[in-house]
């Protein structure tokens, strides 16, 4: 088999299915690369993906790989990303792989892979994996290869595991919520919990037929979220993305509440509860104004490079509990390992209830300053050497027309996009540095494209 270079993004490898890496071939061999390097703590490996259809054919090459490695595999079927994370530790794997290109259409797909504790693998093990993959694929003895087995209460015991991050004796009698599931992997855990737990739900794209996922719904795109909330004069609404690890809400007048909001509301009603708070992790991408808003309330606010795997090494290293990204990745690690777009809305669900306050209020006390985030399709010729220095110099170039204020442009670890985001006191400011960005990248990649 021939060998590849690969390197783990953001959010492990992630590819165009039938591509150079998302392919039968190259997964059965990096199926077996993990088995070699997480096999040394264990027998044992889960594997769950969304609702792709690409995710059949990559779960049967991951299984004939770890098989070759002789481990043994536990198949979850379709589970969200902190569900997969969660079943790791349950049955004691030493490893657990998600299936799954988070927000991403279906024509894409990838790899994550979580650690015996339901963390991130870390960089060293990223590394051996890498290094494996350069070596030729084996197979063990044949009395040595291992067994697959379907488990079938996988979504049952996460949803019986989300529920536990609430009070015992919680309820949401009398709540109306509006829930899009992406048409991905919490499709009939999100609204089974929160009809259990006694609310009127109304769901939106949860019917996945493989090719569906993230199409026009979930939490990157939330219009029709925001119509229907108005529609039911629901209390709010909660977009997931295809595997379930982040989300964006609606509050009762259909407006957008987003991940820095979302973590402010946590933090704010951990604190009315008595917690203490004196930190939270976001990235560069996270509000000004979210900032100044928990400093007021003692919070420190620590910022990392963009991707959940950042924010979580930063709360370890400082002790802290609660973290966030702006498009939606909540982690809350007094409740889970990883970014859990079910434990974050029932928090603020929660936090609603306690308050007796709407959606609305609690998101009015975090004073956001105007922020415009816009993403651009990057060509595939442009990388590298090349692509850091027109970064650079349109970094420049933009701070200087802003002159107050933050810029930051980089290249997706998850798409083939442009991330810009500029904020700053004046919302006309920001946009006109936006647009003027827009049109050079546009003109630089012309002669590319």
């Amino acid at each position: 088999m021939a060998k590849k270079t690969i390197r783990f993004g953001t959010d492990g490898i992630r590819g165009y299915v039938g591509g150079d890496v998302i392919n039968p071939q190259f997964v059965m061999q990096l199926g077996w690369a993990i088995g070699r390097v997480m096999g040394q703590v264990g027998e044992t490996v889960v594997v769950g993906k969304d609702t792709r259809l690409s995710g059949y054919m990559l779960e049967s090459a991951l299984e004939s790989g770890l098989a070759a490695a002789g481990l043994h595999v536990h198949l979850l079927g379709p589970l969200s990303t902190p569900g997969i994370a969660f079943m790791t530790q349950t049955l004691r794997a030493c490893a657990g792989i998600v299936i799954s290109a988070s927000h991403n259409s279906y024509e894409d797909n990838g790899i994550k892979i979580f650690s015996k504790d339901g963390g991130k693998i870390t960089p060293q093990q990223e590394d051996a994996i890498e290094a494996m993959l350069q070596q030729p694929m084996s197979c063990v003895a044949a009395s040595e290869i291992g067994r697959a087995s379907r488990v079938s209460d996988a979504e049952g015991r996460y949803l019986e595991f989300c529920k536990q991050s609430l009070p015992r004796d919680f309820q949401c009698h009398g709540m109306r919520v509006v829930i899009d599931c992406a048409n991905g992997a919490n499709y009939k855990v999100a609204p089974q919990l929160f009809r259990e737990l006694g609310a009127e739900v109304f769901v939106l794209s949860a019917d996945p037929n493989g090719l569906n996922i993230n199409e026009s719904c979930g939490s990157t795109k939330p219009q029709t979220l925001q119509q229907q909330v108005l529609a039911h004069g629901a209390d709010c609404g909660i977009a997931y993305d295809g595997d379930g690890d982040r989300l964006i809400m609606v509050d009762e007048h259909g407006a957008v509440v987003d991940g820095d909001e979302i973590l402010y509301v946590l933090v704010s009603a951990a604190i009315s509860r008595g917690e203490k708070v004196t930190g939270v992790v976001g990235t560069h991408m996270t509000n000004e104004g979210v900032v100044r808003s928990l400093a007021l309330k003692g919070v420190d606010c620590k910022r990392v490079d963009v991707g959940d795997k950042y924010v979580l090494t930063e709360l370890q290293s400082h002790g802290w509990v609660y973290g966030g990204e702006p498009s939606g990745h909540i982690i809350d690690l007094s409740k889970a390992t990883t970014g859990d777009g079910i434990v974050a809305s029932l928090g603020v669900v929660r936090a609603l209830i306690e308050s007796q306050c709407t959606l609305a209020e609690l998101r009015s006390e975090c004073h956001k300053m105007p922020q415009v985030i816009k993403s651009i399709p990057l060509p595939q010729a442009l990388s590298g050497e090349a692509l850091d220095a027109l970064i650079n110099d349109q970094m420049r170039a933009a701070k200087k027309k802003l002159k107050q204020g933050r810029v930051l442009i980089r290249k997706s670890g998850t798409e083939p996009v442009i991330r810009l985001m500029v904020e700053g006191e004046s919302s006309e400011k920001i946009h006109a540095v936006v647009e003027a960005l827009h049109h050079a990248f546009v003109a630089d990649f012309a002669p590319i494209s």
